[in-house]
């Protein structure tokens, strides 16, 4: 069904899901939203599953006119968003009638907003998953961000959109993007190749997001973590949250669009938790890391699963069509 037009297409609007995880091992990165968090949510929220394709809108939110009824949920980033040009919430079920058209105003913290329709975003499946990777020009939409004047079809939504509309998250369910907290991390694998000084440099100062950060990696400037030898080894393995460090002693944070190996030592890896609130950060921002163990980040990782798990327990509660 042709749902939604796009108006004026922000900054950078791209069609996201959770991703292509299986094809990591052929040199394929994941891609995918870059707040897995907010997408989950955002998709709860319209009656979807967790994994069904949304917009991803980053600083700049898209302006976007709908050619049907139907639910949408907007989430992620501290931005005002208006419905017909009436100030409306995020974190809620929002039901909107052809000729509604959404906007969005600044951000007062954060820098990527999500955008889910009930029934999800009708693009063809690129080994497996709907979301573009703008490097390789495919998935998503044409493989590339949203312009203006493209239209968005969705699926079948499988819940009675009625029902689902005008529901919100509780205010402790919202993820907080707006309190400065450290970012955690567990330490590894190659930490013995850093000086111990420069594990104290780590988790001691703060680092600022530097202008040349994108969805592939987040480029951190700061006091320099100084390696026992050499920074290079053989390449390896690397997900999104991996901390490379190369010789000039700067940290790289790998993100959503990261690649798949790498030849610089790794200090550590942000726990999966955390880095829905780092992919928040945009250019200028300043974070700081803390180091956690193992068993602490599972158990955060659990207790963050089984919150997901009741709000869609809930869904289940709510009649189909």
């Amino acid at each position: 069904m042709e749902f939604a037009k796009i108006e004026k297409a922000g900054l950078l609007t791209t069609v996201q899901d959770l991703g292509r995880h299986s094809y990591q091992a052929f040199g394929v990165s994941a891609c995918g939203a870059m707040d897995t968090l907010a997408l989950r949510l955002a998709n709860i929220l319209a009656g979807n599953s967790e994994d069904e394709a949304v917009l991803e809108a980053t600083v700049i939110g898209p302006r976007i006119r709908f050619l049907n009824e139907g639910v949408i949920a907007v989430t992620g980033g501290g931005f005002s968003i208006f419905l017909n040009e009436k100030p409306v919430s995020m974190w809620k079920s929002l039901l909107v009638k052809e000729g509604d058209v959404l906007s969005f105003g600044n951000s007062t913290y954060g820098c990527r907003a999500y955008i889910a329709f009930a029934g999800g975003i009708d693009v063809p499946l690129v080994m497996g998953s709907r979301s573009t990777f703008i490097r390789g020009s495919y998935g998503g939409f044409e493989g590339r961000p949203l312009k203006n004047g493209d239209i968005i079809k969705t699926g079948n939504s499988r819940l009675d959109s009625r029902r689902v509309a005008g529901r919100k998250l509780k205010s402790d369910d919202i993820p907080d993007y707006q309190t400065q907290r450290p970012i955690r991390v567990v330490l590894g694998p190659h930490n013995g190749k850093f000086t111990n000084e420069a594990i104290q440099t780590l988790v001691s100062s703060s680092y600022k997001v530097s202008n040349n950060s994108d969805r592939m990696g987040y480029r951190l400037e700061g006091p320099s973590l100084q390696h026992v030898s050499k920074a290079d080894i053989i390449s390896e393995f690397i997900t999104p949250g991996v901390i490379q460090v190369p010789a000039n002693g700067q940290p790289i944070v790998h993100m959503a669009d990261a690649g798949t190996s790498g030849g610089y030592t790794v200090i550590g890896v942000v726990i999966s938790v955390d880095l829905p609130c780092l992919a928040q950060k945009k250019p200028g921002d300043e974070i700081q890391f803390e180091i956690i163990d193992v068993e602490d980040a599972q158990q955060l990782f659990c207790r963050q699963e089984q919150l997901l798990s009741d709000l869609q327990l809930a869904n289940l509660a709510i009649p189909s069509r």
